[in-house]
């Protein structure tokens, strides 16, 4: 018999051809690149059934899909820049339902975080769950889930560029055509930025690695606000990056 959580698979999002941070995803942190501790990181989800490593047809995201082959994980290639028809395509192919999104700039992910998310989604009759709209989390925490016959709906319905070069839009601009939740937190810890764009970001996300790899190797969000709070400029070392003009949800 076929349950809500059946068939849960994550798409992880990812691209080489990023305008501020090029070949981001490759970036080393410790002695691995990037998009690897994000799949190590999406492997110790409880609930997961699949893993999509989703990138582009672009001969650049080549190493990408090598990469995935290697990490023993799917992969699917499709348009750099509609994206939304990249993840509905995945989600297709390889029978998910419903859609995990991560994105692959987030090489800190929180599998507690996630799975907190994901059980909001199974107890609930919801179309998408977050924890990013608004969020609580440091940017980089960012968790959405939708069950495959919203993706469907929205892949066909979608029209507006941002609509399709993004893949959840269309769900906040049309709100009362879905049934969402965003999870929320007793504190407020957006103002940290724990995600890979610029060379900034990459400098404090490999001296956070250091500081905190060495004691726990799996450390997650806890272990990252007890370092924050003993060590407060860390936030410096990035805080005038400035976000793309869309919310962090439309990464």
């Amino acid at each position: 018999m076929m349950t809500k959580a059946s068939k849960i698979g994550v798409i992880i999002q990812a691209r080489m051809g990023a305008r501020r941070l090029p070949g981001k995803m490759m970036k080393s942190i410790g002695r691995r690149p990037a998009v690897a501790h994000v799949v190590e990181r999406v492997k110790r989800i409880p609930a997961v059934k699949s893993i999509i490593l989703a990138t582009t047809d672009s001969r650049k995201d080549n190493i990408l899909a090598v990469f995935g082959k290697r990490a023993k994980i799917e992969v699917f290639r499709g348009s750099e820049n509609d994206v939304l028809d990249r993840y509905y395509q995945a989600a297709k192919l390889f029978r998910v339902d419903p859609v995990l999104r991560i994105t692959a700039d987030c090489p800190f992910l929180d599998p507690l975080v996630v799975k907190e998310v994901i059980d909001v989604y199974l107890r609930g009759d919801y179309d998408y769950v977050s924890n990013d709209h608004p969020p609580y989390l440091p940017d980089g925490f960012d968790v959405e889930i939708c069950s495959f016959s919203a993706l469907e709906k929205i892949w066909r319905s979608a029209k507006l560029p941002l609509e399709r070069e993004h893949v959840f839009p269309y769900i906040f601009n049309h709100p009362k055509d879905f049934r969402t939740f965003n999870v929320e937190y007793k504190e407020d810890f957006s103002h940290l930025r724990l995600t890979l764009d610029e060379p900034a970001d990459l400098k404090l996300l490999r001296l956070v690695y250091r500081k905190l790899h060495s004691r726990n190797p799996r450390f997650g969000l806890t272990e990252i606000k007890q370092l924050f709070a003993r060590e407060p400029e860390l936030a410096l070392l990035n805080k005038d990056v400035r976000a793309l003009p869309v919310s962090r949800w439309q990464k």
